[in-house]
């Protein structure tokens, strides 16, 4: 796309140099060749930003689906999934989602988002862009100022995580488990609201 771009304004400038066009209509050509120029920086950025959401939002997936203990093997996790990227992008990434460590079941210091608590997982052996292609959202149910998502195995904590991310003052926080979501609500909160909230976050809520 880059190349086409580029071979459009080199036809411009040679366009406009051969013919002998009015002051109005140059300005015009001179505006697009502007334009011409700045959308490959434009492309670079935008495929830059879409590919980090896409890796963060893949990380968020293999820690909460799996029990990763090292930088080195969410690497190689993230190689199969298809990101090649370096131990440094990585700490930045795990830094950014807020990742930290802790023991499950077993014993293993494992990552987990902000969110997780202590549970033994059933770790999935999908491919994690299998899983992203689904919500993983399931019911969603209340009991007065608690509110309880369902989901399929290894969701929950990726979706919690995107919920206490939107700082909605309606839900003072989140407790997520392997397939379930403890929402707390505050004491003035609709369940219509929330479930209009949620249909932001989680579209098949």
């Amino acid at each position: 796309m880059k190349k086409s771009i580029l071979h459009i304004y080199a036809f411009i400038l040679l366009i406009s140099s051969f013919v002998d066009f009015s002051a109005k209509f140059r300005q015009k050509l001179h505006i697009i060749s502007k334009i011409v120029v700045f959308l490959p920086r434009f492309w670079n950025k935008y495929a830059i930003m879409k590919k980090k959401t896409s890796r963060l939002d893949t990380i968020k997936m293999l820690v909460s689906s799996q029990e990763i203990g090292s930088q080195e093997e969410l690497l190689n996790a993230l190689w199969k999934e298809g990101f090649n990227l370096t131990q440094a992008t990585l700490s930045r990434d795990l830094k950014q989602l807020k990742v930290a460590k802790a023991t499950n079941s077993s014993g293993k210091y494992v990552y987990v988002l902000p969110n997780d608590i202590m549970y033994h997982r059933q770790t999935s052996e999908k491919k994690v862009g299998k899983m992203m292609m689904h919500s993983g959202f399931i019911s969603l149910t209340f009991s007065k100022n608690l509110a309880v998502i369902r989901t399929r195995p290894g969701y929950a904590s990726s979706i919690a995580y995107d919920i206490d991310n939107e700082n909605y003052p309606g839900i003072l926080g989140t407790i997520a488990g392997d397939d379930t979501i403890l929402l707390i609500m505050a004491e003035d909160e609709t369940r219509t609201s929330i479930r209009s909230f949620l249909k932001r976050v989680i579209p098949d809520a």
